[in-house]
């Protein structure tokens, strides 16, 4: 019936505060009560493989929590279905596309030039499949979580009240401050997370469909951490290329890796512009 699909609270706005209040208590949670949680699930941390395993679990209940959160209040308080926060595969899979190999070409780009100018080089190679897969599945996780919180729940009912670029900006700021408890953050690399956070929601603002932001999500943490050896958001990971740093941090990043460098916004600012230009042509009926 047309009623059901009549959201109990009409603003949209209000509807993402709520989430974004609730959302906020589970990460708290989880971060108080983390060691708690984790001991239940012990592995030991002799190891960086057992390290990288607790916060798998860690963030994968916290993860769930979210997905739980986000059904509910999408089920009863927007009253839509959960499919309608931009899950469509059909049509497209060309957008998913363009966010994997987008990811790709800025990193690749990013580090060739971190090669060239002798401040990184990569003099070997290991390949151990166990923690490799883990990191694969711990990476489509973040991926899938980060995206629905920030662009599938929060950005579309931010869109349903406010203009779309600031709907964008708000939903980038906020993607910025969940990460401001990273290990080695810094201010600099919150501004690098928040024009991240403008990226993976460009496409979300004409489309409503997350693909082209999970596939770019997940190709950044992965190609980024387990391929190339860079830390990610200061995450130390397992990776197939081992990295010898020579530069300063300010072009290579330091231990919060790639997104803590000078050389990552440079990189963002002008992959926002094309990708700007190209969904305002592509969508130019839909643009503010």
């Amino acid at each position: 019936m047309e009623a059901t699909r009549t959201p109990i609270i009409k603003q949209g706005w209000i509807r993402a505060l709520i989430y974004i209040i609730v959302v906020s208590l589970v990460v708290y949670a989880f971060t108080v009560f983390g060691d708690e949680i984790m001991n239940q699930f012990k592995v030991g941390t002799e190891s960086s493989d057992a390290s990288i395993l607790n916060f798998g679990i860690l963030y994968g209940l916290m993860g769930l929590s979210i997905f739980i959160v986000t059904w509910l209040m999408r089920k009863f308080v927007d009253r839509q279905s959960f499919e309608s926060l931009g899950f469509k595969w059909n049509g497209y899979s060309n957008e998913a596309g363009l966010g994997f190999f987008g990811a790709l070409a800025i990193l690749g780009i990013g580090s060739l030039i971190l090669v060239a100018t002798g401040y990184i080089s990569f003099l070997s190679a290991t390949f151990d499949i166990n923690p490799l897969l883990l990191e694969v599945v711990m990476m489509i996780v973040v991926a899938f979580v980060e995206e629905l919180l920030f662009r599938g729940y929060i950005l579309n009912n931010l869109l349903q009240s406010i203009n779309k670029w600031l709907a964008l900006a708000i939903s980038s700021i906020l993607f910025a401050l969940f990460h401001q408890t990273n290990p080695d953050v810094t201010v600099f690399a919150i501004v690098n997370i928040l024009l991240a956070g403008l990226l993976l929601g460009l496409n979300y603002i004409f489309t409503k469909n997350l693909w082209f932001g999970i596939c770019f999500h997940f190709a950044w943490n992965y190609f980024q951490g387990p391929v190339l050896g860079y830390d990610v958001s200061g995450l130390k990971l397992t990776s197939i290329l081992q990295q010898t740093v020579t530069g300063p941090e300010v072009w290579t990043g330091g231990p919060f890796g790639f997104e803590g460098s000078l050389l990552c916004p440079l990189l963002f600012v002008v992959a926002i512009a094309v990708f700007a230009f190209l969904f305002l042509k592509r969508y130019q009926s839909s643009a503010i």
